[in-house]
């Protein structure tokens, strides 16, 4: 498409007119417009336009001059807008369409609350919720960068020059300042600048003056918004903040019992405070539904490009028809996606990188989830929309994983009694993906647990099953493509025996493995490279058995296990609603001979007493619980639809 011309605006225009000043309606939809073809000295002639759809184009940036005023309502999904900056030419704008366009973000959703205050709907959807939420932030980061300009004024000696002490302190607000979660440190940082420069321009007065009078006008709004409900991130989520009777957020530590165990080198019991326990995968937004059954949780990863130290506080939960992307440390649904007549078991995530049609690099986090229907939809977290579908099974998905060191490959494992490696691809120009299969691995069990062997993840697989705990042989270079199981692991007598079922398996660090049955009141810790030296061609071998972890004797099933390798900790639920941590760095490094009784927990992170909380939630089992590397949130469910947050403290 060329660029625009007066008479494809008066044929596209309503009402039907040979003049451009008159039209109020204008369709420029599945064009194939590109920015530059936004010719501003044409369109500033809509003089009256009311109305513009510029849908299914491909726009990269609106121009900043375009003149129209007037403009009310504005479409523009399915493009591939990357900043929203531009709308402020916009001022009388009330609604707005973003959907499609996959590099906007949650902070350019805020951004055009901030941008736009006559706005009403975005995305179809009313934009009050987001509005409150925006006062909010910028009602504090008001007040902290006010904080931070006196600190900073009465550091700053009378010879240093006016203009260079302003610029620092610019610089120094938007490095030092911070608040809310990290997915939105994009936008406090722009409204941090923004500030900083009014304030400077300002000498601080005006600033702290309409800070103050915000303060006073809006207190009684603030009084009576505390006996509601806090607003929705969008109209159709669950609430962010449960009644009182189902959402808990205390101050005082989450209560612990245990001691260190192990050598006097041990760490001493994490403090751990809980934050939010939420209820966002309830059928209809109910309070009451305590029966959906959520299944599985993951972090993030932080693939922050230039970024050291980065730690996700972003976990993906899934249960129900719903998947949640909740923020840790705000408990807001960042994003919820629903599948009617589906349930979702499992949830991976991995992050691509995918060129523009302009040939820019963009990163995306792409979250899989899978379950009762056998398929794996790939959703664009950020965008908000499902880019993807792999028809992967007949039966159901019980779990999946992603390879570690390949960012497409993806492994699925059904109730047919098979594991699928995926090449998932990276999307095209219309932001789909088109998966291949590389690998069929068959059990003779249902695999329930996934686990790429860390020394070597390209090469062999572990799987947790009903009938025990196998390993396949997954190098891409070998011919066949379909293959049966390599070895199968036996444990020694007093743990799982072989054809037991293991639902817990995950890698400590690059060599030692944690699993567990149910019913046998343990957990062991084993090396994977000393037992694959000893097994010579045999099909069964015995592990090697580095020490055994005290747990619950139950015998319920399912109740996974997970670790976190960068601080040697492994981690699981049990039936009475408690967490058990065990720092097992000590473990690891003593020498032969190995205690006979097993090794106690480091700390057990008890549920909320039954007055926290509702008296129908007096007892509730915790069958998932997640941390992020560095340990700094963790994220447990429940049985009876609870998804529950900690915070080291």
């Amino acid at each position: 498409m060329g660029p625009l011309s007066a008479r494809l605006l008066m044929q596209r225009g309503r009402p039907k007119s040979d003049r451009l000043g008159k039209i109020r309606s204008l369709d420029l939809s599945g064009l194939k417009l590109l920015s530059e073809d936004l010719d501003p000295k044409l369109l500033c002639r809509l003089k009256q336009l009311q109305e513009l759809d510029l849908s299914n184009n491909q726009l990269e940036t609106l121009p900043a001059n375009l003149g129209l005023s007037h403009l009310r309502i504005l479409r523009c999904a399915n493009n591939q807008l990357g900043d929203v900056t531009a709308l402020c030419q916009f001022p009388q704008l009330e609604e707005l369409s973003l959907e499609g366009n996959p590099f906007l973000t949650v902070s350019d959703n805020l951004k055009v609350s901030f941008l736009l205050p006559n706005l009403r709907k975005v995305n179809g959807k009313d934009a009050s919720s987001t509005c409150s939420q925006v006062e909010n932030l910028n009602r504090e980061l008001t007040s902290r960068v006010t904080a931070h300009w006196e600190k900073f004024v009465a550091s700053q000696s009378p010879e240093e020059g006016a203009k260079k002490a302003q610029a620092d302190f610019v610089r120094s607000a938007v490095r030092d300042v911070r608040y809310g979660p990290e997915s939105l440190s994009e936008f406090t940082q722009w409204r941090v600048r923004m500030i900083s420069e009014e304030l400077v321009a300002s000498s601080g007065t005006q600033v702290q003056e309409a800070d103050i009078q915000e303060r006073s006008s809006k207190a009684t709004a603030a009084q009576e918004s505390r006996a509601r409900p806090v607003a929705l991130k969008r109209p159709d989520d669950v609430p962010l903040s449960l009644p009182p009777n189902k959402r808990v957020c205390t101050s005082p530590l989450a209560q612990v019992e245990g001691s260190p165990v192990g050598s006097e080198g041990s760490r001493s019991a994490l403090k751990l405070e809980p934050l939010h326990f939420l209820q966002c995968h309830s059928k209809n937004n109910s309070p009451q539904d305590l029966e959906t059954q959520l299944w599985a949780c993951a972090f993030e990863p932080a693939w922050e490009e230039g970024y050291t130290g980065a730690t996700s506080q972003t976990v993906a939960t899934c249960g129900g028809e719903s998947v949640c992307v909740i923020d840790c440390q705000t408990g807001i649904v960042l994003h919820k996606y629903k599948a009617p007549g589906e349930e979702f078991f499992s949830v991976a995530w991995t992050a691509l990188t995918v060129v523009t049609q302009a040939g820019h690099k963009k990163r995306w986090s792409v979250l899989a989830a899978a379950g009762l229907r056998g398929q794996v939809r790939l959703l664009h977290v950020r965008a908000g929309f499902c880019c993807g579908v792999i028809r992967a099974h007949k039966r159901a998905i019980a779990t999946l994983c992603f390879s570690p060191t390949h960012e497409t490959q993806l492994f699925t494992a059904s109730y047919d009694k098979r594991i699928i490696l995926w090449d998932i691809g990276t999307p095209n120009d219309d932001y789909e993906f088109q998966a291949s299969q590389l690998l069929t691995l068959d059990t003779t069990s249902t695999p329930l647990r996934l686990c790429p062997v860390a020394s070597c993840p390209n090469d062999y697989l572990l799987a947790g099953c009903e009938g025990g705990c196998c390993c396949w042989d997954v190098r891409l270079d070998q011919p066949r493509k379909r293959r049966v199981c390599e070895v199968e692991f036996i444990f020694s007598e007093g743990s799982e025996a072989s054809g037991r079922r293991v639902d817990g398996l995950a890698f400590v660090n690059k060599d030692v493995v944690a699993s567990k049955g149910n019913g046998l009141g343990t957990i062991c810790l084993w090396s994977w490279s000393q037992t694959w030296v000893g097994r010579g061609s045999q099909p069964t071998v015995a592990v090697v058995v580095l020490a055994w972890l005290q747990w619950s004797p139950t015998k319920l099933a399912y109740l996974s296990l997970s670790t976190c390798p960068d601080e040697e900790t492994v981690l699981c639920g049990d039936e009475e609603g408690n967490v058990w941590i065990y720092d097992v760095r000590h473990v690891l490094t003593q020498q032969p001979p190995l205690p006979a009784a097993p090794q106690a927990p480091t700390q057990i992170l008890k549920w909320p007493q039954p007055r926290a909380l509702s008296q129908t939630v007096t007892k509730t089992m915790v069958n998932t619980v997640v941390a992020n590397p560095t340990l700094t949130y963790l994220t447990a469910l429940t049985d009876s639809n609870i998804v529950a947050i900690w915070k080291r403290h």
